[in-house]
């Protein structure tokens, strides 16, 4: 996958800088650790992302930091968030109400590359919370259908509690070939596959040659994903993954997201295995 970094020396200041206000028009918990945030600029503008792209979300007073856009630009008028509650920041906004307002800054980073996809058979793979960023792209596929071929979605979670997104599950499985597996049913009611998301890999029959994987999740799966993919002979350049590691400022400034050469907010968070497969701090 050619890289092409964000040149941001030329991306508007206020765009680059200054947040711009936008409103919680609807929240939406979907587990004790997660809710889904749909955001309105207040004046009226478009975000502009690309399926993959994040941005920075800032509560004044609290700080900011970077979330996935989880939502297809396919949706006009509004852009969804999906959070988890993991630290200052994000246990602030979860404690916001619909009507109230936050600061945004972006899109940034280098989103999934949609030339490169049209035309060709996808394999979603998302692990847990991966699945966020992941239906950005999902969404924009399902709603762009006449521009892909085959379309498989492959989500696995630790136990049936922890899926998002659940309305949605059911209108991909209509519309694509949806499987789903967890690590262990808790208890809890379950008639689904049972284990980790790489048990639903094997099963699969597609060509290399026309199938590009899109995978998200945690960084212990890739290592097992990429496996499994590879025995079944899909190329390195085939394998696209999302490494939002340690972002922070968006901007490539303040280096905490660095793998190798690259800056992940700034060169990624979107990447081809083929391009850090030998970087060892990236996976």
């Amino acid at each position: 996958m050619a890289r092409i970094s964000v040149d941001i020396e030329k991306v508007k200041p206020q765009k680059l800088y200054q947040p711009k206000i936008a409103k919680i028009v609807r929240i939406q918990s979907w587990t004790q650790m997660e809710k889904l945030f749909e955001l309105a600029f207040i004046d009226g503008s478009e975000l502009g992302h690309k399926p993959g792209q994040f941005v920075e979300v800032s509560i004044f007073g609290i700080g900011e930091a970077p979330i996935s856009i989880s939502s297809s630009p396919t949706k006009k008028g509004s852009f969804e968030l999906c959070v988890r509650k993991v630290g200052n920041l994000t246990n602030a906004l979860h404690s916001l109400k619909e009507g109230d307002t936050v600061g945004i800054r972006g899109p940034f980073g280098n989103g999934f590359p949609l030339d490169r996809l049209l035309g060709k058979d996808l394999l979603f793979i998302g692990g847990g919370i991966g699945m966020v960023p992941l239906r950005s792209l999902i969404n924009y596929a399902l709603d762009n259908r006449k521009d892909f071929r085959k379309i498989t979605i492959l989500y696995g979670c630790k136990n049936p509690a922890e899926f998002l997104f659940c309305e949605e599950l059911e209108e991909w499985e209509e519309k694509a070939d949806y499987r789903e597996t967890v690590d262990s049913p808790a208890g809890m009611e379950w008639k689904g596959n049972c284990g980790v998301i790489t048990t639903l890999i094997p099963p699969l029959e597609f060509d290399p040659n026309t199938t590009y994987a899109i995978v998200v999740g945690p960084p212990v799966m890739y290592r097992f994903v990429i496996r499994s993919l590879k025995e079944k002979n899909l190329p390195d350049d085939h394998i696209i993954l999302s490494l939002e590691r340690r972002m922070k400022c968006g901007v490539g400034k303040c280096g905490h997201c660095q793998i190798g050469p690259y800056y992940c907010c700034k060169d990624g968070p979107v990447f081809s295995y083929s391009e850090i497969k030998n970087i060892k701090e990236a996976l």
